[in-house]
């Protein structure tokens, strides 16, 4: 099919979104969505009913965006009603779920009054068949970090053989870097894990690469300037002469304040001296492990500001606290189950962010003008702290026992090598720090991104 009308009238296009089910792809999406709007073009995302009520709110151009509901049939292993990864833990329930929206999508496509020119999805690998059957290009769209696909190219390999961690730790010569893998304990869990057949970790995985085999053309949404070398692996790896970027694609920041409670509190303390911390809201911990943690921002001896949710088994934060844990810190620490992060990183009392290294957060982190100290929970958050902290230089990584657990001692030693004056450490990755917010920050990168991003897309088009 040659492009669409619109296309040829004012150069415009029209881009229709599928993503994976889970708010941490659905976002990404929508946040392109909001700047392929921004200069015009056109956009029709397909969602679940319950997911385009919930982030109907992010649609800033209703006119050019417009949402299409879909409706996931029912499979074994997904609760009655569930439509994203937030209703349910069976990741692989949800993708077969997802396969039967097939014709669901093909006939709201087949139906609009102008057939979209491209389709951005990424865990529906099937897409590229729908594309060209319409008549219009896929386009594999990834809004989490490639070296989480690098590992992935590692692992999959192990599909004809036992998996080991020596696979894992000792990756081949073209592999991108020697400092962003994964640690002997480490490997050896994701290998067992691995090995079990028909697992979560690999059947996503290969969903996602056949999609990108399949594609005309991969889009990544990241800055070649600091994960480029990644980008280039996973392209070699598919055949791939070009890919194409995005940009970080965040939303722009809320201006709103911060409420009077935490914003007095912040404003008692000098410039740069209070630690703050975040995990996001899907880790849940033990109730032992998250007292450990908050014992380890007390032994630091620095005022700090804690958002985490309350531990498995306790309903709120104040009765999973230490023992006297509030009459010792006093005024110095102030532990809360959530806080507007972005607002919180921008006052000029925040020092330091210790925080998960999730996606989202990672680059928040590295825009920041704070030291920088990271405790991954999962694998893709190892593999991005690595990056930030072995590659980069921009952070210091907690160190975890083989069991994972996190010490009062090691998040404190960890906390106070970076907030040292006088630290070698917090020297250094200040500097590398500064270096590299210049170039993430740099005026006009991401409007930049963005509009050879779009150019990258007509000339897809021919």
């Amino acid at each position: 099919m040659s492009p669409s009308s619109e296309s040829m009238d004012g150069n415009k296009l029209h881009v229709a979104m599928f993503p994976w089910l889970a708010y941490g792809h659905m976002i990404p999406f929508l946040h392109l969505s909001n700047e392929l709007a921004k200069r015009g073009h056109k956009v029709s995302v397909l969602l679940p009913k319950n997911a385009t009520l919930k982030l109907a709110n992010r649609n800033l151009h209703p006119d050019l965006i417009t949402f299409y509901a879909i409706t996931l049939p029912p499979v074994d292993g997904c609760p009655p009603g569930a439509e994203t990864s937030s209703d349910t833990k069976d990741s692989l329930a949800l993708a077969r779920a997802l396969d039967g929206t097939r014709d669901q999508v093909k006939a709201i496509l087949t139906a609009a009054d102008d057939k979209p020119d491209f389709i951005f999805f990424d865990f529906a690998y099937w897409i590229p068949e729908v594309a060209s059957e319409i008549g219009c290009k896929s386009v594999y769209f990834k809004v989490i970090g490639p070296t989480l696909s690098a590992l992935g190219l590692l692992v999959l390999p192990g599909r004809e053989k036992t998996l080991t961690a020596s696979d894992l730790t000792e990756p081949p010569p073209e592999y991108p870097s020697s400092k962003v893998v994964l640690r002997e304990h480490e490997a050896r869990q994701v290998a067992q894990f691995a090995n079990i057949p028909g697992n979560q970790m690999t059947t996503l995985f290969e969903r996602g690469f056949a999609g990108m085999k399949t594609c005309d053309a991969l889009a990544m949404r990241t800055c070649k300037e600091v994960e480029g070398p990644f980008c280039d692996y996973i392209a070699s790896h598919f055949g791939r002469r070009q890919m194409f970027y995005t940009g970080l694609i965040l939303p722009e920041i809320q201006e709103d304040p911060l409420e009077d409670t935490i914003l007095n509190w912040l404003e008692k303390f000098r410039p740069g001296s209070v630690v703050f911390c975040a995990f996001g809201n899907e880790w849940l911990m033990e109730k032992n492990q998250f007292q450990e943690l908050i014992l380890g921002f007390e032994k630091t001896g620095l005022p700090f500001l804690v958002a985490l949710k309350p531990p498995k088994g306790a309903a709120s934060i104040e009765e999973a606290l230490p023992e006297g844990f509030q009459e010792r810190v006093k005024d110095r620490g102030m532990v809360l189950g959530w806080v507007p992060q972005t607002q919180v990183l921008a006052h000029k009392s925040i020092g330091c962010f210790v925080n998960h290294c999730g996606y989202g957060s990672m680059w928040e982190a590295l825009m920041s003008h704070c030291q920088l100290v990271f405790v991954p929970n999962i694998i893709d958050q190892t593999l991005n702290t690595r990056l930030m902290a072995d590659e980069l230089g921009v952070a210091v990584e907690v160190e975890k026992g083989e069991n994972g657990w996190i010490s009062k001692e090691n998040l404190c030693r960890a906390v106070r090598s970076v907030m040292d004056e006088d630290s070698e450490i917090g020297c250094l990755v200040r500097k590398n720090h500064r270096k590299w917010r210049q170039v993430v920050t740099r005026p006009g990168i991401m409007k930049d991104y963005v509009e050879s991003f779009i150019e990258d897309l007509h000339g897809l088009l021919g």
